[in-house]
């Protein structure tokens, strides 16, 4: 099954790239209308929307989708429910491209419950209480967008249909469109996991690592940022677009420094993404929907690399995703170590490579954007945090000795799984200069002072420096006593945020349910009500039966009683 998944998704992805590609030298937009049903005057449509953003991102989540199924063949092959998985994944998949290609609210509602429930499926495909309580959290969170949407669509009632594609023009400044956009807004900061609702994307971390390379590079965290990206007019002409950009900001802020105290290989890379996740938002909030678009296909690509390379580390070392154990990976395992250090490289934007690209357009643009001090301090000092991250944990995994068992066997024999890894490794390298000549036909001349074109190089530099400081077991003990423990538990737990959304909005509720249950379900209610009308008449019917069982003269009594009352009555009637 793996195989025939592979296939057909590869040739889909072509098929899609390659009509992207017509689409995008054509300026043109295909919007499909099918009727489903036609009943008397009710006719139930389904929308379609075909343009170069949707066709180009559809190739690039199966071609994706495709070499993770190739490489869940070996990975999984341990699996006897094999099958199974995969089946949940293209059901992810199809949801993905449902939420894609739709212009209407309504399927759009379809493919982003589709993801959701699938999720949860699959973050708790390893049957234990630690990815419960995970798949609990990612669906629980993702439900507040759900209903976001929702109450978008009923708000839509005011309107003729439900494409919202029709009104956003027309209707940018009225208030119903705020109010929808808003509402968007909200469900796309759920579903890309922005602050306050970030601590669910840590903890999908349960899931298989092929779910993970497919999560976090293309499917369900950056749905959010495509619905806004559709969105963009909205934003661009609201204050909503401000306080996207505060609250992007700060996550992609509190994600770096998370990323710097974590020693979870897998957490690692899913607090990076959410940086990343920040920053495409950050730019979308700013008006620049197609530089958001870029970065977004872009990272898409050097991130499913990434954690293919986590998942076959993780597959050498026994399943021990802990970096600290790590060490002298690039002897034993060159080929995977050499992907994964291109696309660390990528992600922290190192030229030529598929990120820096996107991430360097994205930094001038904010040079010469008028945004305040405190925004354009995040955006850069986040920037070196990503590079400070990703080389501690190159320094952690990649150098040294071994610190893990010396029974471990590492050796670099997976082919199915570097297989899939190459595709994405050619893709990482050549993708960002490729997508850069197809979505900026003719070169933007970015004119920046001598200091702020090299603060981006001047700032990644400093945060390589920094990363690889904070590494050196020496220094462990210095680092210690410049950060309190307090401080350090703050910024390592994601300014506690998993701890909020948890015992933090359980807390109360339970501890009330416990004071009703106590007062009233077994309290006085219960005293003077149902347990003791029972109390009573089970004591009742004991002393009779007690009566009836011991002594036959008191029961015949008894009968001539009932019978002489019974006699009585009828009498007196």
């Amino acid at each position: 099954m793996c195989s025939i998944s592979f296939i057909n998704l590869i040739s889909i992805s072509l098929t899609c790239f390659l009509l992207s590609l017509y689409y995008l030298l054509n300026n043109m937009v295909y919007f499909i209308e099918w009727e489903v049903v036609s009943l008397n005057s009710m006719s139930i449509v389904m929308t379609f929307l075909f343009d170069w953003m949707s066709l180009l991102f559809m190739s690039f989540v199966l071609m994706i989708a495709s070499l993770v199924i190739f490489y869940s063949k070996e990975y999984m092959e341990s699996d006897e429910n094999i099958n199974r998985f995969i089946m949940l994944v293209l059901m992810f998949v199809l949801s993905m491209m449902l939420l894609i290609i739709s212009p209407n609210l309504v399927s759009i509602l379809l493919g982003w419950d589709g993801l959701g429930l699938v999720s949860y499926c699959l973050v708790i495909y390893f049957q234990n209480i630690k990815s419960y309580n995970a798949g609990m959290l990612t669906a629980l969170s993702n439900r507040i967008g759900d209903v976001a949407l929702l109450l978008a669509i009923a708000w839509m009632l005011n309107y003729g249909s439900w494409n919202y594609i029709f009104y956003l023009e027309v209707m940018q400044n009225e208030f119903s469109m705020l109010m929808i956009g808003s509402l968007v807004m909200l469900a796309a900061m759920t579903k890309s996991a922005q602050i306050p609702f970030s601590s669910w994307l840590p903890a999908a971390m349960a899931a298989p690592t092929p779910v993970s390379a497919l999560v976090h590079s293309s499917t369900l965290v950056t749905a959010g940022v495509y619905l806004l990206i559709r969105f963009n007019i909205v934003l661009s002409t609201s204050w909503l677009g401000q306080l996207l950009l505060l609250l992007s900001g700060l996550t992609m802020f509190m994600a770096g420094l998370g990323a710097n105290f974590e020693f979870d290989l897998k957490k690692i890379i899913a607090l990076s993404t959410l940086s990343q996740l920040g920053l495409m938002m950050s730019i979308l909030s700013m008006g620049f929907y197609k530089l958001a678009m870029f970065h977004l296909l872009t990272h898409a690509l050097f991130k499913a690399l990434l954690f293919m390379c986590a998942g076959a580390i993780i597959h050498n070392m026994n399943n021990s995703q802990d970096i600290r154990l790590m060490g002298g990976l690039s002897i034993h395992m060159p080929l995977t170590s050499a992907c994964f250090n291109v696309s660390n490289l990528a992600l922290c934007g190192m030229p030529f490579l598929a990120g820096f690209y996107s991430k360097d357009m994205i930094l001038e643009i904010v040079s010469i954007s008028n945004i305040n001090m405190f925004s354009f301090f995040l955006y850069f000092f986040s920037t070196g945090l990503t590079v400070s991250y990703s080389f501690r944990l190159v320094y952690y995994s990649m150098t040294g000795d071994l610190n893990c068992g010396s029974l471990n066997m590492l050796n670099d024999e997976s082919w199915v799984m570097l297989r899939g890894m190459l595709g994405l490794l050619f893709m990482s390298i050549i993708g960002g200069s490729m997508l850069n000549w197809l979505i900026f036909p003719f070169p933007y001349m970015i004119c920046l002072p001598g200091y702020l074109k090299m603060l981006t190089l001047f700032v990644c530099i400093v945060g390589g420096l920094f990363g690889y400081l904070i590494s050196i077991s020496n220094l462990y003990s210095l680092n210690k006593s410049l950060l309190n423990y307090n401080l350090t538990l703050f910024l390592g737990s994601m300014w506690f945020m998993p701890y909020i959304s948890t015992y933090g909005m359980i807390f109360y509720p339970l501890n009330y349910g416990q004071l009703v249950v106590k007062s009233f379900d077994q309290g006085w209610s219960e005293y003077f009500g149902g347990q003791h009308l029972y109390y009573k008449l089970s004591n009742y019917s004991k002393t009779l039966f007690l009566m009836h069982n011991n002594s036959l003269k008191i029961y015949l009594m008894l009968f001539v009683f009932w019978i002489m009352i019974l006699f009585c009555f009828l009498l007196f009637l």
